[in-house]
C-alpha cells in the first residue's frame, strides 16, 4: 500500500511536469537535487521529503494536492 501512495504521487508529478514541457533536468536544476532524485520521486522509488514535493509544486506553479489525488 505504501509503496503504490509513492508510485502515485510520483507518477501525478510526472504528469504535471511533461503537461508543462518541463524535462526533469530542469525540474532538478530548480529545486536543487539530482536528476537522479527527480526520476526516483517520478518512479516511486524515493520517498521525496514534504520539502522536494512542497519545492517541485511551487517550482511547477501548482497546489501540493494535484500530487496527492487518487492516493
Amino acid at each position: 500500500m505504501k509503496n503504490a501512495r509513492l508510485k502515485t504521487i510520483g507518477f501525478n508529478i510526472k504528469i504535471t511536469r511533461l503537461k508543462q514541457g518541463i524535462s526533469q533536468e530542469k525540474l532538478a536544476e530548480t529545486i536543487g537535487v539530482s536528476n537522479d532524485t527527480i526520476s526516483n520521486i517520478e518512479n516511486g522509488h524515493h520517498k521525496a521529503s514534504i520539502l522536494n514535493i512542497i519545492d517541485i509544486a511551487q517550482a511547477l506553479n501548482v497546489d501540493i494536492n494535484e500530487f496527492l489525488k487518487d492516493i
